[in-house]
């Protein structure tokens, strides 16, 4: 499975394939030609009430992929077209958050990976 994660403000490279934003919120100060999206999946971000519980305190780290797991084992379809996409494909899963380690694309691509 070739699947990565870049942050949405670096440059877009030839080699991360197809490039799919899993943030509920659109990166700030940035075009749709600018990020050179596959498409964007919403529906794979954390929820709003977990993403303001987390609020990217690395100290909640844990408890934030548990319940995002969570959340992820209701989107059984959506994950199964990203797992093939990734086996078929390179895919870059792009997020917006400060903190490389400790992001929602950081833990879906945990996820996808079990």
């Amino acid at each position: 499975m070739s699947l990565h994660i870049k942050r949405a403000y670096e440059l877009p490279a030839k080699s991360d394939g197809l490039r799919i934003l899993v943030d509920r919120v659109w990166p700030r100060g940035l075009s749709k030609k600018k990020l050179k999206l596959y498409r964007w999946e919403k529906e794979l971000a954390p929820s709003t009430a977990l993403r303001k519980w987390f609020a990217h305190d690395p100290a909640k780290w844990a408890g934030f992929k548990r319940r995002y797991s969570t959340e992820l084992k209701r989107s059984k379809s959506l994950i199964a077209q990203l797992r093939d996409l990734a086996r078929s494909r390179t895919v870059t899963l792009v997020y917006g958050a400060k903190d490389e380690k400790h992001n929602q694309a950081a833990a879906l691509k945990e996820f996808l990976r079990r």
